[in-house]
């Protein structure tokens, strides 16, 4: 995103009307501007607990996302903020407000899970708040965040539900253990904020951090009952889909009254414990969260986030699953096609720019080829990713050598007319004066012989003819052959023994002009096969080490997903 694109306040990205998810274009406009890497950052949470404030913070304004100050949930869908990256220049920070989770007033809460579902595809951080404290309570709204608490324990468990929702491959496999290890190399880090906390963390007589206090309230226990599998299975779940785990721990902000002036207050007017807090957090968030990344490595800049937004909701509104599989080659498919395009279009951009028709030989023309050849290539390399069997690159390999054979045709066709306008500026003269009986007369041959030679060199004298001057000129002059043959003919002075010499001169002339351009055209053919052939070679080259690339990249995803296994 340019610095003059700041936005000032938020927009919706995802709408939430009449329990349809509904994606906003003033949103996706935006993302589509941003062609910088985004870190996302997602909130979610139960209504009225205070996620707004977060991420007005990170946004580093007081005013922004909706706070509200009632027990009415305020923000509906998906609210969107695009902010200049705080600590990494040409980064783009990408906040995401969800709106509360298990209000009362929506009735049906199906769309509370993918709320839930959506802030984890499209986030790199994912930012869990919940009041008081790590309980029992808290793992149930965490476990069935679509579901009233006093309810939660009659749903199915947060492991069904994710995988119920989310596909990580168009044809998964059946074990959710397999599944989850799958999700874990796209899903997001993992932030729990605990909002109004008021135990000490002390352990046995020993401070602990809350990261610690996160990790021992993940603790499974040991048994094997329904009780035990109810405690044990919000637990297991963030174990698995979130191997990075964070903790933080906030102090009530202020008295409960101001709170309803939360925006307005100053950090003196809060508690400074509060205010610390807030700092910390924004500090880790500013400083460790990723780039949001797809498999293989490839980082998402707006444009790309763009693309996953509209083919997560298409899928959900259509009542299929989001499956990242599937978003991945679908954004694949839209960017390596731009990216075909944009290697074109470069090529033809230094074609113009440094291509003079006619071009003199042919090696002129083969070399600006094999150098904006790689040039091209080396554009569609960098904008193109997960090039299943490598269509896209055979697609531009096609493209540049029909590039090449149209720009050798415009050559020869540029030099064609050129030296014909010239041929036509030269020889005109002569052409009237045979018209007009000059060299009809004795001695006339000699002379009409004598001024083609002067015309011929004189053509071949000027410049920037190209590669069809000699052809051009042979196919005048043996046009011109009854003329040469009628005056030769009229000249009485030649007697019958010089008239047979100069008519065999004349046709071995033709004959060894006519044999030089074969053979040159001979060459020239050959230099086009050697150069296909080079060309072949070069793009086999390439392809190979763009295979080599992404088998490099799949073993080195294949090794993380088997750590995380382990």
């Amino acid at each position: 995103m340019t610095s003059e694109m700041h936005m000032p306040e938020p927009v919706c990205l995802i709408e939430n009307t009449q329990g349809q998810l509904v994606v906003n274009p003033k949103a996706l406009g935006i993302l589509s501007a941003v062609t910088q890497p985004v870190v996302v950052v997602a909130i979610v949470g139960l209504y009225r607990t205070g996620k707004s404030y977060l991420m007005n913070k990170l946004a580093g304004k007081k005013r922004g996302f909706s706070l509200g100050s009632t027990v009415q949930s305020y923000t509906k869908g998906i609210w969107m903020w695009c902010v200049p990256h705080p600590k990494k220049s040409n980064h783009t920070l990408v906040l995401l407000d969800t709106e509360g989770l298990g209000d009362i007033e929506k009735g049906d809460n199906q769309n509370d899970a993918w709320i839930f579902t959506l802030a984890i595809l499209l986030s790199s951080t994912f930012v869990y708040n919940s009041m008081g404290t790590i309980n029992q309570q808290a793992m149930d709204q965490l476990q069935y965040p679509f579901a009233i608490p006093k309810t939660a324990n009659l749903l199915l468990s947060f492991v069904t539900e994710l995988t119920d929702r989310i596909r990580a491959k168009s044809s998964p496999d059946t074990n959710v253990v397999e599944d989850s290890a799958d999700f874990v190399s796209f899903f997001p880090d993992f932030v729990w904020t605990l909002r109004d906390f008021f135990l000490y963390l002390e352990v046995d007589g020993r401070t602990i951090t809350p990261d610690e206090y996160l990790e021992n309230s993940l603790k499974l226990k040991q048994g094997s009952s329904e009780e035990d599998r109810n405690f044990n299975l919000p637990r297991l779940c963030i174990q698995k889909f979130f191997p990075k785990r964070k903790c933080f721990i906030f102090d009530r902000p202020t008295h409960q009254m101001k709170l309803k002036q939360l925006e307005s207050l100053h950090d003196d007017e809060l508690d400074s414990e509060f205010v610390q807090q807030a700092v910390d957090f924004c500090d880790y968030i500013f400083s460790n969260s990723k780039i949001k990344t797809l498999s293989g490595g490839i980082q998402v800049n707006g444009t790309r986030l763009e693309s996953l937004v509209v083919t997560y909701i298409t899928a959900i509104s259509s009542g299929d699953l989001p499956c990242m599989e599937n978003a991945v080659l679908t954004l694949a498919q839209i960017e390596n096609s731009a990216a075909v395009q944009k290697a074109i279009a470069r090529y033809d951009q230094l074609m113009d720019q440094n291509m003079q028709l006619p071009a003199e030989t042919l090696q002129e023309l083969l070399y600006l080829h094999r150098a904006f050849d790689r040039e091209a290539t080396e554009v569609f390399r960098r904008n193109s990713f997960k090039d299943v069997d490598h269509l896209f690159q055979k697609e531009l390999v096609a493209q540049l050598e029909k590039k090449q054979e149209d720009f050798f045709k415009q050559n020869l066709k540029v030099s064609s007319d050129h030296c014909s306008n010239l041929l036509k500026d030269i020889f005109t003269p002569l052409e009237e004066d045979v018209k007009q009986g000059i060299y009809s007369k004795p001695g006339g041959y000699r002379l009409y012989i004598q001024k083609l030679q002067e015309l011929k060199k004189k053509y071949f004298q000027q410049p920037w003819k190209g590669m069809q001057a000699k052809e051009i000129l042979q196919t005048y002059l043996i046009s011109m052959e009854s003329v040469t043959d009628a005056i030769l003919q009229t000249d009485q002075i030649l007697t019958e023994k010089e008239y047979d010499i100069e008519m065999e001169r004349v046709k071995a002339e033709s004959a060894q002009a006519s044999a030089k351009m074969l053979a040159e055209m001979q060459i020239r053919n050959q230099q086009m096969i050697e150069q296909k052939k080079k060309s072949h070679q070069e793009h086999v080259r390439q392809l190979t080490e763009k295979m080599e690339r992404d088998r490099a990249q799949l073993l080195e995803e294949q090794e993380r997903t088997t750590t995380l296994k382990l």
